[in-house]
């Protein structure tokens, strides 16, 4: 498989369309295909529809953290359960799927930036997680460097694995499970009835189901609005690059205000801008511009604006339609697989600041680069909730936290699908939060 996944990649699930299923699934991300995944455990006939490729978008760009450590507070504890569903897949599917315990840390030049380190302490003691602080010996002995930081936070026991590779190979254990997966079959709108979801409409036809799910991830608001549904859900562009083969520094992943980077399966490094990323305006920009407020006056800093999206047909571009008809192609077909360029600035800036800090290996070489759009929610945290229209359920909005919690996603949103206990706490989660004039509470930074 190449990667960056394209919409001109030949497809891997290709099964017919059936008349009817228990449950439809709205995108194979990894919230989508665990979701399924589980759904289809729990004994339900479920269908996941996907309008390119599985993992074609964010779930596949990111940078293949799984990590517990600076989580909000009432996503820690899916998370923890995610990093133990983590360790079971690994089991089941072996070492191609990426996963190790390797350990994440955040790093600083700032002495004030300990004292938040601090605070995560605590929290994390106070859930039974082994995060500690870095002072300058103990960091110089975990990562041999030539860089300013006064200090860390480390948890041990976070992971990381390979996203391109370990979706599809997550989506082949839901398709053996019995989830019927079908690539490149856009899903156009819901198929209601007397108020309730009665199925589906997709650009191959019609498919009768009880229930919904949308995890469409950057797709989901379009596709709610059309049903009168208001998300205000945007997105913010994380460009990522690939370095060749090179001596390895430390087996820990970490990010500093900087740059991020990860040991990969093939001898190189994953690199990133540390907390840098782009956002192009659009109506939903506009529409929902009150709710964001409180983010932008902690994030913008760190955000590059620009005044349009790079391509057509854009989620949320100014002149993407909000309004289709069933019979005739919508915005999900016309993009298939949403690829953005990369931030070339960001990256050179990576770059720089990666020789700055391991002199020993120089300038990295810069094999491959990308981009991917991050779903983002004005608290940073995802929606994981059943929707206003009965039998519509949505899980979406994980604001660049979804590839390591996607497990845990995916076993409480069949949970509650199927009436069992979610086992967690999902008031922070709700749909309703938005629209019941509770504060924005700002998760953690993205």
């Amino acid at each position: 498989m190449q990667f960056p996944i394209r919409a001109t990649d030949a497809p891997r699930f290709s099964a017919a369309l059936p008349e009817a299923c228990d449950v439809v699934v709205v995108g194979a991300g990894v919230a989508g295909v665990m979701s399924a995944y589980y759904l289809a455990k729990a004994g339900r006939r479920v269908v996941l529809l996907e309008k390119g490729r599985v993992a074609g978008e964010q779930s596949s760009r990111n940078w293949g953290w799984i990590r517990q450590q600076g989580r909000d507070p009432a996503e820690l504890p899916i998370m923890m359960e995610a990093m133990r569903l983590w360790e079971g897949l690994a089991d089941e599917l072996g070492p191609d799927l990426g996963f190790a315990r390797c350990g994440v840390a955040y790093l600083s030049d700032r002495p004030g930036a300990m004292d938040g380190f601090e605070a995560w302490v605590t929290l994390a003691r106070a859930h039974g997680l082994e995060s500690h602080l870095l002072g300058r010996a103990q960091l110089a002995a975990a990562v041999p460097h030539r860089t300013n930081w006064v200090g860390g936070l480390i948890t041990p026991s976070d992971a990381r694995a390979e996203p391109f590779v370990a979706v599809p190979m997550l989506a082949g254990l839901a398709e053996k499970a019995g989830v019927t997966i079908i690539e490149g079959c856009a899903v156009r709108a819901l198929d209601l009835a007397a108020g309730k979801v009665a199925g589906v409409v997709t650009e191959k036809g019609r498919i009768r189901a009880g229930q919904v799910l949308v995890a469409a991830g950057a797709w989901s608001s379009l596709f709610l609005r059309r049903h009168g549904l208001a998300l205000p859900q945007l997105l913010v562009r994380s460009s990522v690059a690939q370095t060749a083969p090179m001596p390895e520094i430390t087996q820990i992943s970490a990010v500093d205000d900087v740059f991020a980077w990860r040991r990969r399966l093939d001898g190189g490094y994953t690199l990133a801008p540390g907390t840098s990323h782009d956002f192009y305006l659009g109506p939903d920009a506009l529409r929902h511009f009150l709710k964001y407020v409180p983010q932008m006056r902690r994030d913008l800093s760190k955000t590059a604006i620009h005044p349009r999206a790079p391509a057509a047909g854009w989620p949320d571009g100014w002149f993407t339609s909000r309004h289709w008809a069933e019979d005739r192609e919508s915005p999900f077909e016309r993009m298939r697989v949403l690829d953005p360029p990369p931030n070339r600035i960001y990256l050179n800036n990576v770059t720089r600041a990666f020789a700055r800090a391991f002199p020993s290996l120089g300038a990295p070489k810069l094999i491959r680069s990308w981009a991917g759009m991050i779903d983002v929610l004005p608290d940073t945290v995802p929606v994981l909730d059943a929707a206003p229209i009965a039998g519509l359920y949505v899980a979406t909005g994980l604001s660049g936290h979804g590839f390591g919690i996607g497990p845990g996603v995916g076993r409480v949103m069949a949970a509650l699908m199927t009436g069992a206990p979610p086992g967690h706490d999902l008031t922070r989660f709700r749909w309703k939060r938005f629209t019941d004039g509770s504060k924005i509470d700002l998760g953690p930074t993205f």
